[in-house]
């Protein structure tokens, strides 16, 4: 409950043993300050009534709210209710007030009537008709955004681009002949550079896979899937590509250490088996 330090009668009537004072902090209405009522109603010992629900009686307020307070039993036996509401004034009402309302059998009020608020003084000065638009104060935390949202971005660019690249690779190695991917292939081998590595074993694996995925594109053969033995025993090459793959067996599986000549000429019985493959299609 809110106390009235200055309250103001708005509504006093007494009848048939009751007795209903209704108070206010202000008769005046100020729309950015909630009006305080506290309603009493004083029954004789013997009589009943309730306080009255003020919420379907007002007019002019969006929101109203009671507080009630503990019955108090008076000297003569009859007994005080109290409650305290809140009223909370709406913008461009007609008006503001309290509606009648009965006390039992004993009465019906009086509207209660505040007086409306002041009229908004008339704005001076040119309309802005262009918004002007502020700008947040340039911070290190702002920088530090922009940055992000910038590397962000190039970053999506970047793995566009890439994605682009290899889709347009791939395309194109699609389109290539199975001889044409096959020097392809062979030509992004040496670029790595695995036995100037030490990496013997690595480059006589890739070596041999680009020779049997040529095969496999000529030839209808799932030559990388098979053995040595299964891929000879299928694809019945040539004596020279047979010691070829052999040899190489001994540096993959064999623990047999090469040398870079070695490396040198698997390389080049690699591209004479191509060449020679090559030039029995021709013919």
């Amino acid at each position: 409950m809110k106390t009235l330090l200055l309250a103001l009668t708005l509504l006093a009537m007494n009848n048939d043993g009751y007795e209903l004072k209704i108070e206010s902090d202000s008769d005046k209405i100020d729309l950015s300050v909630s009006v305080y009522l506290t309603v009493e109603l004083k029954v004789e010992k013997g009589k009943c009534a309730e306080l009255p629900d003020l919420k379907e009686r007002v007019s002019g307020f969006s929101l109203a709210e009671d507080y009630d307070e503990p019955e108090q039993e008076c000297e003569n036996g009859s007994i005080l209710k109290v409650a305290t509401w809140r009223l909370k004034p709406r913008v461009g009402a007609n008006e503001y007030k309290i509606r009648p309302f009965a006390v039992a059998d004993a009465f019906v009020t009086r509207p209660i009537v505040f007086r409306s608020p002041d009229p908004l003084p008339d704005a001076e000065g040119d309309m802005e008709i262009v918004a002007r638009k502020v700008l947040p104060p340039l911070s290190l935390k702002l920088i530090a955004s922009l940055l992000l949202v910038l590397a962000a971005f190039s970053l999506l660019i970047y793995s566009f681009v890439v994605l682009i690249r290899f889709m347009c690779r791939k395309l194109k190695e699609h389109r290539m002949s199975p001889i044409e991917r096959a020097w392809l292939e062979l030509a992004l081998l040496l670029k790595k550079g695995l036995p100037g590595r030490g990496r013997y074993k690595d480059f006589y694996v890739e070596l041999t896979m680009v020779l049997r995925r040529y095969i496999q594109r000529k030839y209808s053969i799932k030559a990388p899937n098979m053995t040595t033995e299964e891929f000879l025993r299928e694809a019945k090459p040539s004596e020279q590509l047979k010691e070829f793959l052999e040899a190489a067996d001994m540096v993959k599986f064999a623990g047999v250490e090469a040398t870079p000549e070695m490396a040198d000429e698997a390389t080049e019985a690699a591209r004479t088996y191509l060449k020679s493959d090559a030039s029995e299609v021709k013919k």
